[in-house]
């Protein structure tokens, strides 16, 4: 498939699929005889890794030293390799528990709008 394609499928654009390509997140893709990109579903699976960890919030240089690891296929790595897939879902169990928080507190300001937020509202127009 082309790169149109594998941006259709995967939801990324072409050029970050070309950048992802170019900075090692994904293997080389094949190239046709016209030398135009012919993507595999192994590339499409690559994509959508790196989407979804990119997604996840971590970043290019830790995906990149993650992937680099994956592809060495040296098992030796795979220790390190859980170690920064746990570490990364650590990180975005504090962000999700945060963000969870922020999220509990507008509904109980919502819910209480009437009784606390209206006269907290009254009194900030009123120091001005």
């Amino acid at each position: 498939m082309n790169i149109k394609e594998a941006a259709e499928k995967t939801g990324l654009s072409n050029d970050t699929i070309r950048y992802y390509e170019r900075i090692g997140l994904i293997m080389p893709v094949a190239r046709k005889e016209n030398h135009l990109r012919d993507f595999n579903e192994r590339n499409i699976r690559q994509l959508d890794f790196a989407k979804t960890m990119r997604n996840a919030g971590m970043s290019v240089e830790r995906l990149r030293e993650y992937v680099g690891m994956v592809f060495e296929d040296d098992p030796e790595t795979i220790p390190a390799r859980k170690a920064l897939l746990i570490e990364q879902a650590e990180e975005m169990q504090e962000r999700i528990d945060k963000m969870q928080a922020a999220h509990d507190h507008l509904l109980y300001k919502v819910e209480n709008y009437e009784s606390h937020m209206r006269k907290a509202e009254d009194d900030l127009e009123k120091e001005k």
